[in-house]
């Protein structure tokens, strides 16, 4: 059986505060640039989809003005205009 020595635990101890600290400045380094492309490429597919649907809405515009006659309304009885009685 193995006994645990005090210089091991130091090791330990003095590792994982190194991985900290190297995890640390490389975050800062890395993790802005990460940042940026995400934060790009949402926009590209946010300008993307809006693109389409005005491309859409286009489409549908041409499409109801080639339209010939638009159906007559039906007119079913007069107005009557309605007024309060006073007491």
């Amino acid at each position: 059986m193995q006994e645990a020595s005090f210089n091991g635990f130091l090791k330990v101890i003095f590792y994982m505060i190194m991985f900290y600290y190297v995890i640390k400045f490389l975050s800062r380094i890395f993790l802005p640039i990460i940042f940026k492309k995400i934060v790009q490429k949402a926009q590209d597919n946010i300008s993307q989809k809006q693109q389409q649907y005005q491309n859409q809405d286009r489409n549908q515009g041409f499409e109801t003005s080639k339209k010939a006659n638009p159906k007559p309304t039906k007119r079913v009885g007069e107005y009557v205009d309605f007024e309060e009685l006073g007491k």
